[in-house]
């Protein structure tokens, strides 16, 4: 399953994470825990948020992974489909609704 998180960081945060993040090696970004794989990250780092796409057995996996960051900062989770899942669901959908 695929997941999208979104984060904002508080201004009063935002120095001691940079300092976190900035300390830490690739290996230790990119280690997010049994069952997930880190499909891409993106960091708006004026606007002190980001967003980032998992695949992940399930969203308890997910969830513990994320709970490292959850002291610094709001995060939030959503299950997301990429192009050819979504085109498939409406398919499904519009098939369903037909008269």
């Amino acid at each position: 399953m695929k997941f999208m998180t979104s984060w904002a960081i508080d201004q009063e945060k935002w120095l001691p994470i940079l300092a976190k993040w900035g300390s830490m090696t690739p290996e230790q970004r990119a280690n997010d825990g049994p069952g997930v794989t880190l499909i891409g990250r993106w960091h708006d780092m004026a606007g002190r948020r980001g967003v980032a796409i998992y695949e992940a057995t399930d969203l308890a996996a997910l969830s513990i992974s994320i709970a490292n960051w959850n002291p610094y900062m709001d995060i939030d989770i959503a299950p997301v489909l990429d192009d050819e899942e979504s085109a498939a669901a409406a398919r499904t959908i519009t098939s369903a609704n037909v008269s």
